[in-house]
């Protein structure tokens, strides 16, 4: 696999960078997506039934005629209702007799933790897929499952980035602990929704100093606390950024203490951010018109000098 692995609790290898079909991409036909990550290196996709991607992804595998082995795939029960019929539904979808990773989308699918545990260590056992476990898990929802779990999930997938390191810091140590391997979404969280904040200024520092970007620094940020990353992107040159990350020179221990403590301070005021989305498009809009009035003019100029012509 091109990007690189951890060995999770149950000893199967986990690419530590995932493309991710959910936030923009649900709902719609990835095919194409799915695809160019692959041909750009991304072993391990993500999807779920919620997503409603999973038949995309299927085809983008099969177009791709890798062998199954180079790829990790997984994805995750999220409407409800028996687990073995949804991962069989899955399977089906994804045109595949197993998948790397099954997930429990949510806690609340679960009336009963360990019954609805004991369902996903069945799974486990007859090879519909390799590894189990969750996303969107609290630590008070993990104790509740590790009480009467007899396999630990591999795997707890959760919202992460700078501006919730703190709230998440007894989480990422308890699943450290337990050897559960954190997985984290919506990491690029203060570039994407929160631009403006206190973390942009130690995050562009230090992109200056490693000749990186923005997003690179922050995904280097995430890696440094032992998570692995889920990401997604329409642009191959920003596929390409995002695996590129772990070639980049590391980030210094005080780089990262600054990141951290930036983030503790919160994100910027709806306020900040709606003047900056504002300003954003207001520069555009300028680009824009300022563009349409050279059109005009350079046609104005053609015409005259065509008219010009047609006199002499």
């Amino acid at each position: 696999m091109s990007s690189g692995t951890v060995t999770l609790n149950d000893g199967n290898e986990f690419p530590i960078i995932a493309f991710g079909t959910g936030s923009t991409m649900k709902f719609k036909d990835v095919t194409d997506y799915v695809g160019q990550a692959i041909e750009n290196g991304f072993s391990h996709i993500d999807t779920a039934q919620f997503y409603q991607t999973e038949t995309y992804v299927g085809l983008a595998i099969k177009e791709s005629g890798l062998p199954r082995s180079s790829l990790y795939i997984t994805t995750k029960y999220s409407l409800g209702g028996s687990p073995r019929k949804a991962i069989q539904q899955s399977l089906n979808k994804l045109g595949l007799s197993y998948v790397d990773l099954y997930l429990v989308h949510f806690p609340s699918l679960f009336s009963d933790f360990e019954s609805g545990w004991q369902e996903f260590e069945k799974m486990k056992k007859d090879g519909l897929t390799r590894s189990i476990g969750v996303s969107n898990f609290t630590l008070e929802d993990l104790q509740k499952l590790l009480k009467t779990a007899v396999t630990k999930p591999a795997v707890n997938q959760i919202r992460f980035h700078p501006y919730n390191y703190a709230s998440h810091k007894a989480l990422l140590e308890y699943c450290s602990k337990q050897s559960i391997m954190v997985e984290a979404f919506g990491s690029l969280n203060s570039i994407t929704q929160n631009p403006g904040g206190p973390v942009d200024a130690v995050v562009n520092a230090a992109a200056k100093r490693i000749g990186a970007t923005p997003n690179q620094v922050i995904f280097s940020w995430v890696r440094s606390k032992g998570v692995a990353i889920v990401t997604t992107s329409r642009s191959k040159e920003r596929l390409q950024e995002y695996l590129a990350v772990e070639d980049l020179p590391p980030l210094t221990a005080e780089e990262i203490a600054a990141i951290d403590d930036a983030g503790a301070k919160g994100p910027p005021s709806r306020l900040v951010v709606a003047r900056l989305v504002v300003q954003h498009k207001f520069e555009r809009s300028s680009s824009l018109v300022m563009l349409l009035a050279i059109a005009i003019i350079f046609g104005f100029a053609t015409f005259f000098i065509a008219r010009a012509g047609a006199l002499d």
